[in-house]
């Protein structure tokens, strides 16, 4: 079964909450417990962060080439690749939050504003089998569902390294 389109409103609310559930659900704990993974094989609260800054970098940069070209094409990059060249994992929680708020602001900033042909501007990706057609849209709901499929993630990674008492 398809999955149902996220409404513009159901975006909006999503992209901007995943910065304050990071910050309410670290609200309190120790470097040390945002280090700390719940359980073997588990993130923890610092690589659930760098893992959403990847994403959000990979597919945020999609929008703004997508905005600032005309029919891009753009070579498909996995956040999950694309955090090992980072420093995402290495920082400490709060300036990379920071950092991320940052950036969630900017891209917020950009897709507010945007009319229904903006939404629609296309790439094509290649890189990842047969090219694809993507919009801005495509993105900025993936971003929102990706998001939204983490946030029980984070919500339970806090519960369980302050119950540990890491």
């Amino acid at each position: 079964m398809a999955k149902a389109s996220l409404t513009v409103e159901q975006v909006f609310a999503i992209l901007p909450g995943t910065p304050r559930r990071l910050a309410a659900a670290a609200e309190g704990l120790a470097p040390a417990q945002l280090r700390a993974a719940p359980a073997a094989g588990e993130w923890s609260m610092v690589e659930l962060l760098a893992h959403l800054r990847s994403c959000a970098d990979v597919w945020g940069d999609c929008i703004a080439t997508m905005l600032a070209e005309h029919g891009p094409t753009i070579r498909a990059v996995t956040p999950r690749a694309y955090v090992a060249g980072t420093n995402y994992p290495d920082l400490e929680f709060r300036p990379s939050l920071a950092a991320f708020i940052r950036q969630r602001d900017e891209l917020l900033g950009v897709l507010g504003p945007l009319g229904p042909a903006e939404w629609e501007r296309t790439a094509t990706v290649t890189g990842a089998g047969a090219p694809l057609q993507r919009t801005v849209w495509f993105y900025a709901e993936w971003l929102a569902r990706h998001e939204r499929t983490h946030s029980r993630q984070i919500d339970a990674t806090a519960a369980a390294v302050r119950a540990a008492g890491a």
